[in-house]
């Protein structure tokens, strides 16, 4: 008995896991992680959408006496595309503007994330097909792709 419910749990901590991580799209970064969001930056603003907020995670913990590794989250958007999701679905504005995560695993990679607007489209009942959905997907690509460019 108490292996069937281990062997369930188990299955189920790992289905939930791979849920997840399938929502996200993970980029390596050869920068540290204030270079690539210096970067990304610079790309949204370059694009001509709007950077809301910056957040170094890593500077929050060290405020209280904490320790974290580095870790900056940028919150930006272009309420040409936003709108039109929330329009849709006004619960969207929870996920909106959008946001990129750049870390440092423990082994020091800097890693760029972010969630696949496609969720976006199914947590908040918004058409898949949307017009925004394909262009927020292309945009977080090509701004994240030139945050983690070699050159």
């Amino acid at each position: 008995m108490i292996r069937h419910f281990v062997c369930a749990a188990v299955t189920a901590i790992a289905t939930a896991s791979t849920a997840f991580a399938g929502d996200l799209i993970e980029k390596v970064s050869p920068h540290s992680v204030s270079e690539t969001i210096d970067r990304l930056e610079a790309a949204v603003s370059g694009a001509g959408a709007t950077v809301f907020a910056r957040v170094d995670h890593g500077a929050g913990a060290a405020s209280v006496d904490l320790e974290l590794g580095a870790s900056e989250l940028l919150i930006f958007g272009n309420p040409k595309l936003g709108t039109p999701a929330m329009q849709d679905g006004a619960t969207a504005g929870l996920d909106l503007p959008l946001r990129v995560l750049a870390y440092a695993d423990g082994e020091g990679v800097v890693r760029v994330v972010y969630h696949d607007p496609a969720t976006l489209a199914a947590t908040h009942g918004l058409p898949a097909d949307a017009k925004y959905i394909m262009m927020m997907t292309g945009a977080l690509d090509k701004l994240t792709g030139k945050a983690v460019a070699q050159e």
